[in-house]
């Protein structure tokens, strides 16, 4: 009985981990995908809740800042090779985003480097990494 029980446990164990590492990929496309559908609508007051709420806490986004999202329009948003993994609980990701200034109708890409963070508590993926710089040249 012995002999069948360890075995049985083993494969068992490895299933669950196995359960546990398909869900946590599932919640990173799932995640991912709705930001970047949040990003293409440019609705960045949206896109901010998809950021750590400890990074939110630590370096808030003044109104003002706020408001220079709302001078752009995103006319694309690719997202390249998709995510890398970076560790068991963090992926990197390079997204180029294509926008277009209101006031000016000129366009821009701004190339946006992503740190996603899985939180194993609650089960969430969260960006480390902030809102897109638009201000970079």
């Amino acid at each position: 009985m012995r002999r069948i029980l360890i075995p049985l446990v083993t494969v068992s164990v490895l299933a669950l981990g196995g359960c546990a590492t398909s869900q946590r990929d599932d919640s990173l496309t799932t995640t991912l995908n709705a930001y970047a559908s949040t990003v293409r609508w440019g609705d960045f007051k949206s896109a901010l809740e998809f950021v750590d709420p400890k990074v939110r806490e630590e370096h808030p986004i003044a109104p003002l800042e706020m408001s220079r999202y709302q001078q752009y329009k995103v006319s694309g948003y690719d997202e390249g090779n998709g995510p890398v993994p970076a560790g068991q609980f963090e992926v990197h990701q390079t997204v180029k985003i294509n926008m277009v200034n209101v006031n000016t109708q000129s366009e821009r890409t701004v190339t946006d480097h992503q740190t996603w963070r899985y939180d194993e508590q609650s089960k969430h993926w969260y960006l480390e990494s902030g809102l897109p710089d638009i201000s970079q040249q």
